[in-house]
């Protein structure tokens, strides 16, 4: 029971829990991004919404980069700090412009995905990740001069 609502973490624990929210959030995303990405390349007009003041195809190429290549960096933990931060852009517009209006259930999946990369801000991508890999032998280097 102790070990239950103990609030102590490990280390280990908290990077593990990182692993599981950037390989969950970062394929999540991609189911939306893919789609996207296919639009962009698919012959004719683009049916994407302009978003401030931005075309329809400038919109949807930052919403690609955003859901496919910052979700990729997100799924192997490469600059994962760098790549939340657009993804936490997109989200905020997905749900305070887009769908202001709509509903809260229309509003729900933005905010979900808003409050998963809001920890990998914080946090960064953790110990089995890239970045941490790429930390590693940065001071393998150092040590060696």
């Amino acid at each position: 029971m102790n070990k239950i609502i103990n609030t102590g973490f490990k280390t280990f624990q908290v990077d593990i829990s990182l692993l599981i929210l950037r390989i969950g959030a970062g394929v999540l995303m991609l189911t939306h991004g893919i789609p996207k990405l296919q639009m962009l390349f698919k012959e004719g007009e683009i049916q994407f919404p302009a978003v401030m003041g931005l075309s329809q195809d400038i919109s949807l190429m930052l919403a690609v980069f955003a859901e496919v290549i910052c979700s990729i960096l997100i799924l192997i933990g490469l600059a994962t700090r760098w790549a939340a931060i657009p993804l936490i852009i997109t989200m905020v517009i997905a749900v305070f412009v887009f769908h202001l209006n709509d509903p809260f259930a229309n509003q729900e999946l933005g905010l979900l995905y808003l409050f998963l990369y809001l920890p990998l801000l914080i946090l960064g991508s953790g110990k089995f990740s890239v970045d941490h890999l790429l930390n590693s032998v940065q001071r393998l280097i150092t040590i060696k001069r």
